[in-house]
């Protein structure tokens, strides 16, 4: 199952109107008349719509109400009322796919505006850094968004990292608790991984073509599942659900005031207002200032993580010798 947001526009204007008047009942027949479609047309929409997972009440006589909006992700939904300018303002669902990152990927040359997004109910293949398997049952958040960046190829690097502190703010705002951002680009609660980002670059003559950032949100999963099938991962340190957090938030407030937080992150990126990026992240780190073991491609370094440089890379301080490191799997002692 596929859905975009511009390619159904009958199932959304029937939707629509459901939405804004959802306090009574409207006949097929009013249906019909207002957005200027057969009656069998309505009926059909009515029939996906439920299927979509909302809930609409039929009453003979009387027609048809909205009762409650679906918990799926779908398109039109991310798209409407969105605050943003381009990011998430064209939005892809797939009922379940190998890897949002993937398709994304498979788009990124041809898409035409940027901020695309992606997402997917399920992943089969989901992945993460160094080509890790990123579990990704039914009731996380996987979404991949198509982007065209202005700046330097050299802040490619800090990108993950600030895209980690736009969601960091978003679960802030809806959730009203504030997660840590460990080194490079996890979201934790409780010391324990809520969320992680990706990134691949396009690159061509020192110039981004386009970036793809992946994100997985276990939004509302079985944790106690998907830690005993990782327990055996090197460095895994435990997984936290967001839904056990507040059961009432909806997962699409939580994707768009992300997307509205990443859009702003992502000028200040744009403008090379770096420095804004590096200090807010560092004041929410659960890394800075702790005694870290982290392997690199090359070797173990132990020591004291003391900031992060304007490119995203750690500074270690072992007896007084500074490590800048750009890349590794990172251990808190």
């Amino acid at each position: 199952m596929i859905y975009n947001s511009f390619d159904n526009p009958g199932l959304v204007k029937v939707l629509t109107f459901l939405q804004t008047h959802n306090t009574e009942y409207l006949s097929g027949q009013d249906l019909s008349d207002v957005l200027r479609i057969s009656r069998v047309a309505v009926w059909k929409h009515i029939k996906k719509i439920q299927e979509l997972g909302y809930i609409v009440e039929s009453k003979q006589k009387l027609g048809y109400k909205l009762i409650a909006n679906s918990e799926l992700l779908l398109p039109w939904e991310i798209t409407a009322n969105l605050k943003t300018k381009t990011i998430g303002q064209q939005a892809y669902y797939f009922d379940s796919i190998d890897s949002t990152q993937n398709q994304a990927l498979k788009m990124a040359d041809t898409v035409e505006n940027e901020g695309v997004v992606i997402i997917a109910a399920k992943q089969t293949g989901g992945r993460g850094r160094s080509g890790r398997k990123w579990i990704s049952p039914k009731g996380g958040i996987w979404i991949s968004i198509i982007l065209k960046p202005k700046f330097d190829i050299s802040v490619t690097t800090l990108f993950p990292i600030a895209s980690a502190l736009a969601l960091s703010i978003a679960i802030e705002k809806t959730f009203s608790i504030k997660p840590e951002l460990k080194w490079p680009n996890d979201i934790t609660i409780n010391g324990k991984k809520v969320a992680g980002m990706l990134v691949d670059a396009s690159l061509e003559s020192n110039k981004i073509e386009n970036l793809v950032l992946g994100v997985g949100i276990n939004f509302d999963v079985n944790a106690k599942q998907i830690e005993k099938t990782l327990k055996e991962t090197p460095n895994f340190y435990g997984v936290a659900s967001l839904k056990a957090q507040n059961q009432k938030i909806k997962p699409i407030l939580l994707v768009q005031t992300f997307l509205v937080e990443l859009e702003k992150i992502y000028k200040l990126l744009n403008e090379k207002k770096i420095k804004k990026i590096v200090s807010e992240w560092t004041s929410r780190s659960s890394t800075i200032g702790k005694n870290v073991e982290i392997q690199t491609a090359k070797k173990k370094i132990k020591g004291k993580a003391i900031k992060i440089e304007d490119d995203g890379s750690l500074i270690v301080s072992d007896n007084n010798n500074l490590h800048k490191i750009i890349a590794g799997d990172i251990v808190h002692l």
